[in-house]
């Protein structure tokens, strides 16, 4: 009891004391940030204008995912069989069961996820345990406080606040979930908004100046969130090792007791201390608010004084500081630009390549879903950039950087918070792509109508691929630059501080009183700082962007309103093709469409998972075949199998179709018009991995009327040739039997003379279509393409044709079989 006592008033004491001293320097920076947002309105601000729209709420309405796996309660230490429901906010909310969900209970309790790691083995997380606790050592066999219900478990530990055990039956289970909690705890810890253009900047510069003063420069891991979440951090970093040094010895019971006590511990702290920080800095946020109006007419008033002035003393201290700060550039910088860019540039251009060949197969397969149906129901990827299984590959890319070597000589304390930046920037280009598609389409059609709707797609496409390429050379070099002043500028000021920061005080005393609120030597100094190294770092990345093999865009390159009839768009809301085209379906259903959510993530059944004791989420057959899930399948009963999904969602893909299919319709005439039969074309589509164009798609019916008449007009020929080459080497009409020649040869008179006649016969003409005839060289020819001449509906043509011809022509009856017989084998 006196422990907890003396526990809690160090708390409060300590949160007291970070908090006094950050709302310091926040109120300073408030002032600060609003001066210089002020001046960048009137001003203005350079740049390249973005050419792809951008969607202010992108996840209206939406959910991320849903689904039951087990959870261990820590109040009982058993598991249990939970339903997760994954919100637009990314809050994950868990329920007794998903009836509890769906009649809009109360959860049992809600996680967010911000500053949380997500751990796949139980290793990883006894590591991470053992080092909360380094004076406890576990002792060799000893057994873990917690034992897994299978050998797939899903941790989310946090360093601080309370640790979250699930578990589920399959490994593909274990990647979705673990896509999908990635996604949260990337989401989450983007807590600070950039259209805030006061707010965040003030917080985040009171937060690292707050940071400096106390010995901890570079960049920090906990700067995730929000606002409270990041000050209890702050509190925590100072007052866990004094937690730890007065409750670790008096810890008494077993190793995995003592563990689970110390995380309980430290569990209740961080939330007193979270709820504390969370009142003060309302309190403060709403005290800088209150003389914003005062300051705001001060500034306007005074600009142009408050610009001179800051000139002023900024060439005093440039003075000053320049020397050294050139002088440090030379030997500890300049030599480390080229590899750190090397070692940021080469994983974040791969990951934007794959997001541009996520997009581009995501249109593919729209295209080809139109083959089936071409209405507008069948454009479903506006959801494309949350989806975290689809996005996957995109992130992995990006998982591969790394620093080594370079960490420790300029304070890296990880490379993960450049990772989940561009991780983030990455799901912006994306949505920003697909937000873009959808506006260009949806007038395009309006226009146009369906008739074309493949054209359309392409078109459209190649438009908005041209911007992605401009947008994303631009989004990546603003990256690298701020990720090289993330790295060095820190290092910079814990170097050059010592022998600067005992000059800088004189430097106060030149500033008016009406503008010292707004001029701040410790902010110039950091701003000469980063314009000495700035130079040299734009210098670095304008080098990278003529190598072709970082696919960027020159700096001289510079689109501006380009497009400018595609700005207008920009304020229309998300199109949703389903409820805008859907037709009498969405009638009829309208009222539950109401209640539930549409779905980001579909869950499809997998034939081979072994399904939990009462419920558990449905494992993933494929990362690359999960489907957006549309509004009338998540109507449907968790019950239900995947085919009725597919069928209540009406717009299957051309490979699902085909492989739902068990046999091959009777009249080949009215198959699709594919260019291959459905056993082929599944076949080669998997082992080649070329996908359908949308140029062939949409040329197919001119290609195989032009093969038909270009076939009447040969056959009419061969029949010609035919009858003329009978009466002038007076073949008999009769069969008659093998003739034996002098050399010992047998000449043999072909069974169908057809055939013989066309082999013998010359080539016919090119097709303007990009087609040939069906003749071996074309055969060859196509094939090595990836295209097959004919389809079933042209065989069946040709057959025919045959048929009439030998009926014309006089044969006796075992001739007549063995045509028929060729005719069956074509």
């Amino acid at each position: 009891k006196y422990s907890n006592n003396h526990t809690n008033l160090q708390e409060t004491t300590r949160t007291g004391q970070v908090m006094g001293e950050f709302g310091r320097l926040y109120e300073q920076q408030y002032a600060v940030a609003l001066f210089n947002s002020i001046r960048l309105d009137i001003e203005g601000g350079g740049g390249p204008q973005p050419q792809l729209l951008h969607r202010k709420i992108p996840l209206e309405n939406k959910s991320i995912f849903s689904g039951s796996l087990f959870h261990y309660l820590e109040e009982n230490k058993k598991w249990r069989n939970h339903f997760l429901f994954v919100p637009d906010s990314y809050n994950i909310s868990y329920y007794e069961s998903k009836v509890s969900h769906d009649r809009q209970l109360h959860p049992k309790g809600t996680i967010n996820c911000a500053g949380y790691k997500v751990l796949t083995s139980m290793e990883q997380y006894l590591d991470l345990i053992g080092n909360s606790l380094p004076s406890v050592k576990a002792k060799v066999g000893s057994t873990p406080f917690l034992k897994c219900a299978s050998q797939f478990p899903l941790i989310l530990w946090h360093p601080y606040a309370r640790h979250y055990y699930f578990c589920v039956t399959t490994e593909k289970e274990q990647e979705k979930w673990h896509a999908v909690l990635q996604d949260c705890v990337r989401h989450t810890n983007d807590g600070l908004t950039e259209e805030d253009k006061v707010q965040t900047p003030a917080f985040t510069d009171a937060v690292r100046l707050y940071r400096q003063a106390h010995g901890h420069y570079g960049s920090w891991e906990m700067m995730c969130g929000s606002p409270s979440q990041i000050l209890s951090n702050l509190v925590m970093e100072g007052l866990l090792p004094e937690l730890r040094d007065l409750i670790s010895p008096r810890l008494k019971g077993k190793l995995h007791e003592r563990q689970r006590n110390w995380m309980l511990i430290s569990d209740a702290v961080y939330s007193l201390v979270e709820e504390q920080c969370q009142s003060q800095y309302e309190a403060l946020f709403q005290k800088c608010e209150g003389a914003r109006s005062s300051l705001d007419a001060s500034i306007r008033t005074d600009m142009d004084q408050i610009i001179t002035s800051k000139e002023h003393i900024t060439n005093k201290i440039k003075a000053v500081v320049l020397p050294k700060a050139e002088k440090l550039l030379k030997v500890s910088i300049q030599p480390y630009i080229s590899s750190i860019l090397d070692a940021l540039m080469e994983p974040t251009s791969r990951g934007f390549s794959e997001v541009r060949e996520v997009f581009f197969r995501e249109l593919v397969d729209m295209s080809k879903n139109t083959l089936n149906d071409s209405s507008k129901e069948t454009i479903k990827i506006s959801m494309l950039a949350f989806h975290p299984v689809k996005m996957l590959s995109c992130y992995e890319k990006v998982e591969h950087l790394s620093l080594e070597g370079l960490q420790q000589r300029f304070d890296v304390s990880s490379p993960s918070v450049f990772i989940q930046r561009a991780q983030i920037l990455m799901r912006e280009q994306m949505d920003d792509a697909v937000y873009t598609f959808e506006q260009i389409l949806h007038q395009s059609l309006e226009s146009q109508g369906t008739e074309e709707l493949c054209k359309t797609i392409q078109r459209c496409q190649d438009r908005v691929i041209k911007k992605f390429d401009y947008d994303s050379s631009t989004v990546r070099k603003r990256f690298f630059r701020e990720a090289l002043l993330q790295i060095f500028i820190p290092y910079m000021l814990k170097q050059l501080s010592p022998s600067c920061a005992s000059e800088l005080p004189r430097f106060q005393e030149l500033i008016f009183e009406d503008f010292s609120r707004f001029i701040l030597v410790e902010n110039i100094f950091e701003e000469v700082v980063l314009h000495s190294a700035m130079k040299d770092i734009m210098m670095a990345v304008k080098e990278a962007a003529v190598q072709r093999r970082h696919n960027l865009f020159r700096d001289s390159i510079v689109l501006s309103n380009s497009d400018p009839s595609l700005h207008l768009l920009g304020e229309n809301p998300s199109i949703d093709w389903a409820k805008e085209h859907g037709g009498a379906k969405e009638e009829v259903d309208g009222t539950q469409k109401k209640r539930r959510m549409k779905q980001v993530v579909s869950m499809i059944q997998d034939e081979d998972s072994q399904v939990m004791s009462m419920e558990s989420c449905m494992a993933v057959p494929n990362n690359d075949d999960i489907p957006e899930k549309d509004e009338e399948a998540a109507e449907k009963d968790e019950d239900e199998d995947v085919d009725g999904e597919e069928s209540s969602n009406g717009k299957a893909s051309l490979e699902l179709s085909e492989s739902t299919s068990p046999t091959t319709p009777e009249n080949p005439a009215l198959m699709n018009g594919s260019v291959k039969n459905e056993d082929e074309a599944k076949v080669e589509e998997r082992e080649k991995e070329i996908p359908l164009t949308v140029e062939i798609a949409t040329e197919i019916d001119s290609a195989v009327e032009e093969n038909n008449k270009e076939k009447d007009r040969q056959l009419v020929l061969e029949e010609q040739q035919l009858t003329h080459q009978v009466v002038q080497e007076e073949v008999p009409v009769t069969g008659s039997p093998p003739k034996e020649m002098s050399s010992g040869t047998t000449d043999t008179v072909p069974e169908n003379p057809a055939a013989a006649v066309k082999a013998d016969s010359p080539t016919p003409p090119h097709d303007d279509s990009g087609f040939q005839s069906p003749t071996s060289g074309g055969v060859q020819a196509e094939e090595k393409a990836g295209v097959v001449p004919c389809t079933v509906a042209s065989l069946a043509a040709e057959a025919q044709l045959v048929v009439k011809e030998a009926s014309t022509t006089v044969a006796p009856e075992d001739d007549a079989q063995t045509i028929d017989s060729e005719t069956r084998d074509q």
